[in-house]
């Protein structure tokens, strides 16, 4: 992914973070905090491979899964409600 199209990505996914605090917050979902949380840590994760940052691929995949594991719960919620 190029350098311009990884800032844009980071940006939206800021986005999609505010979003889902709002969803927690405004809305009462407590899968919005999930939500928020695997677009954070999906910033981290794209901030840590943009910039120089002295962090081990073993902590960079463990982010990757706890995103993972945090949006299958809050889909899993978002089904279950609906």
């Amino acid at each position: 992914m190029t350098q311009p199209m990884l800032l844009i990505s980071i940006l939206l996914e800021m986005v999609v973070a505010a979003l889902g605090i709002a969803l927690a917050i405004r809305k009462k979902k407590k899968y919005g905090w999930f939500i928020a949380l695997t677009f954070i840590l999906y910033i981290f994760y794209d901030l840590a491979n943009l910039f120089p940052l002295t962090v081990s691929q073993d902590f960079l995949s463990f982010i990757f899964f706890a995103a993972t594991a945090s949006i299958l719960w809050a889909i899993w919620n978002i089904f279950l409600e609906a």
